[in-house]
């Protein structure tokens, strides 16, 4: 082969292997998409919120879904979590470089769904 480089083997094979069980990619990936992960993207995009304004601004979903659906996105670092030592605590969250990432393709295929459907009657 002239001109250009040469690719080895290892240069070849994918970061991550997304389709095997045990990959670490594939568990951010799950909790993304998860039932509630995806609306909590969705929800910061715009603005840092605190716990109960999530919990409003998100219809149906529990406390302790909610709960566990952000502990997750915070231990995947898509998600930041500052507690302010008030009494009781203020809990805000905000989206990572990484969740802006992330979030930013959801928002814009929820954007090109609701475009495509016909107005709400």
């Amino acid at each position: 082969m002239t001109g250009g480089a040469q690719l080895t083997q290892d240069e070849t094979k994918p970061r991550y292997e997304v389709f095997h069980t045990a990959c670490a990619a594939r568990e951010v990936v799950d909790h993304v998409t998860s039932r509630w992960g995806i609306w909590v993207l969705i929800s910061l995009q715009s603005n840092d919120l605190r716990f109960f304004e999530l919990r409003e601004s998100i219809e149906g979903i529990s406390e302790k879904m909610l709960a566990q659906s952000l502990r997750a996105l915070v231990e995947d670092g898509l998600i930041w979590r500052r507690v302010e030592p008030t009494t009781p605590p203020q809990v805000t969250y905000g989206l990572t470089e990484f969740g802006r990432d992330v979030g930013e393709p959801l928002g814009e295929l929820f954007d090109r769904i609701t475009r495509r459907l016909p107005p709400p009657a």
